[in-house]
């Protein structure tokens, strides 16, 4: 299959490389001449993917200089905040019947729109969407991973299914859109909580405690906004929430250990050196919440300290002292 990846951060280059292992025809699209250069050049993404060598059959082009029209799949790997933006760019330049995929994870601030649905009004088209817990340094290096690509078209979900399923990446299909992109979303302010409290020195009570009482208010949530139940236990949910919460290579866990050092909301993102999608997220399920009228007391607490309100200490104090309640 012709794909065209956009965006060469971490996720698009290792992505990029695991669709090219498949025998793809693969083009990413970077930003820049100087960028496509360096990729084409180097084989290595050495900003956000060191160490990984990027086959040569992947084609590097800047966004100035890309045509999409042959592409049979646009891949999406860019941050939620820049899918209307890459999706404007997208629109007049796509081939009508080409499939459209979509890789981030959030909510567009403002509107509050999941990305397949920024992709549907701009591009006009339907677009689905991949996830659960897939780091990129891990896809990279070909370590045995598993996925959910969901579409409310089954039959689409299936073939993407059949092109991205691989010998190191297992694939499931859902037509539960809504449930997949929002665990995708809501679990970054869980694990940038957790990140808090392992920069605070508490250990695994603590984690495992956040972990599973911000499993139930993602689930809330979701709920709410009309998911299914089965979907939060699954690869999407669970799956992604253990995976971001807990590994080396999650930026909103990382960058909730920077918060706990003192650190301020700019600096922990420079720090990161990447998009910590937990952070607007979080301000995005601020106002879900509100329209919902759903409890999200977790969230709320990365909320407050991204709006420098509380300290990371102050949530401990405010989350143990809340009202009981029955589990």
């Amino acid at each position: 299959m012709d794909v065209v990846v956009i965006g060469s951060g971490s996720w698009g280059s290792a992505f990029a490389r695991h669709l090219s292992r498949r025998d793809h025809s693969v083009t990413v699209v970077t930003q820049t001449v100087a960028e496509a250069t360096e990729l084409a050049e180097r084989r290595e993404n050495r900003a956000f993917l060191p160490g990984i060598r990027l086959p040569d059959g992947i084609a590097f082009v800047a966004m100035a200089e890309a045509e999409i029209d042959a592409a049979e799949l646009v891949v999406y790997a860019v941050p939620t905040q820049a899918v209307r933006e890459v999706a404007a760019w997208v629109a007049p330049r796509r081939a009508a019947d080409s499939l459209q995929l979509s890789l981030a994870k959030g909510f567009e601030l403002g509107s509050l729109e999941r990305p397949t649905e920024v992709i549907r009004e701009v591009t006009g088209a339907p677009a689905a969407a991949l996830s659960g817990p897939n780091h990129a340094e891990e896809i990279g290096r070909d370590m045995p991973s598993a996925t959910v690509i969901a579409s409310y078209d089954i039959t689409v979900a299936e073939r993407l299914q059949r092109v991205v399923a691989g010998d190191s990446l297992r694939v499931y299909t859902n037509d539960d859109v809504l449930g997949v992109e929002s665990c995708g979303a809501m679990k970054n302010p869980i694990a940038v909580a957790v990140g808090m409290s392992d920069g605070l020195g508490f250990g695994d009570n603590s984690r495992a405690a956040l972990m599973t009482r911000g499993l139930a208010e993602i689930t809330r949530l979701g709920l709410a906004q009309g998911a299914r139940f089965e979907t939060f236990s699954g690869l999407a949910g669970i799956g992604d929430l253990i995976a971001t919460c807990t590994s080396r290579h999650s930026r909103n866990r990382r960058a909730g250990e920077l918060l706990a050092g003192g650190a301020t909301p700019d600096e922990a993102a420079a720090l990161v050196g990447q998009v910590v999608e937990g952070f607007p997220t979080t301000y995005a399920l601020h106002d879900l919440a509100a329209r919902y009228g759903v409890e999200l007391p977790v969230t709320e607490n990365v909320h407050e300290v991204l709006e420098g309100r509380r300290t990371p200490s102050d949530c401990v104090a405010v989350l143990m002292g809340r009202e009981p309640k029955r589990e």
